[in-house]
């Protein structure tokens, strides 16, 4: 869409101050770039909503860093919630004044969005704004690992990276829920001491701990039955050392860089898969009721707590603040 047609599409709605975040090339939080933004028109099958809470995660950083290429206009963030602004042609079940949630498509770095309005779920009223919009796409995450990647059970013995952040405090709280036991590691005490309070049975802490030699101590050599690693770099040789014979790891991030190549007999006996929350929720009907059953978690408080709130503007401090490993919990963006 040109500047002359965008212009015939927008709103009047538009209110002083709203912005969005453009990425003007790949790079550091520095190529974070504040915009005005005026409100659009959606077409057949959309919906307009005003944003009143963006979840910040470590995809948007790797849309940043050109790692996954954005396309125009280069808004990043793929989760937010709000209320329902306008409403095209075509739709059905939504109406204007609904408060709703999503996650799934980029373009939530704005006050204001247009959304499929397939992406859209109802939040019920006691669910604040800032707890759905740190939780929806850590619950679909959580939901596809936990049920698909491997059907955890009562008894399930689980190894959960980064125990002390947004993803690992969903993962632990969910996991806990359907009776397992929770093995977390932290890069600090203080973070151990937070992944305990928040439901982990065990955390191994430091970068460089034996997780393979402590892992073995904690299972009676028997190993965990599924590892949950998004970290990357070395870790996750250390992830496939801790698995059980016919235990599963599955691969979902890099924070601490790419992974070497990994040999097939690297892998003995166990089974080695990078599900992607993203191909997930692309899916219209697994999207929908994945959502559903992450709604309904909130209300048992199985939700990801917000560590971080930041005002939209200030995103690339939260990017800086993310990336050096400074936070816990979920980030969350303000307009």
């Amino acid at each position: 869409m040109n500047n002359r047609t965008s212009r015939q599409h927008q709103s009047s709605n538009r209110l002083e101050g709203d912005i969005q975040i453009r990425i003007k090339a790949p790079g550091g939080p520095e190529v974070l770039e504040v915009m005005e933004s005026f409100p659009q028109e959606p077409g057949p099958g959309e919906i307009r909503i005003r944003q009143h809470a963006i979840g910040i995660n470590f995809i948007d950083i790797y849309h940043r860093a050109g790692l996954y290429p954005l396309t125009e206009p280069h808004i990043p963030g793929v989760e937010g919630a709000g209320v329902v602004e306008a409403v095209g042609a075509d739709v059905e079940g939504i109406q204007v004044s609904d408060r709703v949630a999503y996650a799934g498509v980029p373009g939530a770095y704005a006050s204001t969005r247009i959304l499929p309005a397939w992406r859209a779920i109802r939040l019920p009223d006691d669910i604040p704004f800032e707890t759905a919009a740190t939780s929806m796409l850590r619950g679909l995450t959580a939901h596809m690992l936990l049920t698909v990647s491997y059907p955890v059970s009562s008894g399930s013995v689980l190894l959960v990276h980064a125990a002390a952040g947004g993803l690992g405090v969903m993962l632990t709280r969910w996991a806990k829920h359907m009776g397992a036991t929770v093995i977390g590691t932290a890069s600090t005490k203080e973070k151990a001491a937070y992944a305990i309070a928040k439901g982990a049975d065990h955390v191994i802490v430091g970068r460089d701990a034996d997780v393979i030699r402590e892992v073995s101590d904690l299972t009676n050599a028997s190993g965990v039955d599924f590892a949950i690693d998004g970290i990357g770099g070395d870790m996750l040789r250390k992830s496939l050392g801790s698995v059980r014979p016919f235990g599963a790891v599955a691969s979902i991030g890099w924070v601490s860089g790419p992974v070497s190549p990994i040999r097939i007999e690297e892998l003995g006996t166990a089974s080695l898969a990078k599900p992607s929350v993203m191909a997930y929720s692309a899916d219209r009907e697994r999207y929908t009721q994945a959502a559903e059953e992450v709604i309904k978690v909130f209300g048992v408080g199985i939700v990801a707590d917000v560590g971080g709130e930041y005002r939209l503007a200030d995103a690339a401090k939260a990017h800086m603040e993310l990336e050096l490993g400074r936070t816990t919990g979920s980030l969350v963006l303000v307009p």
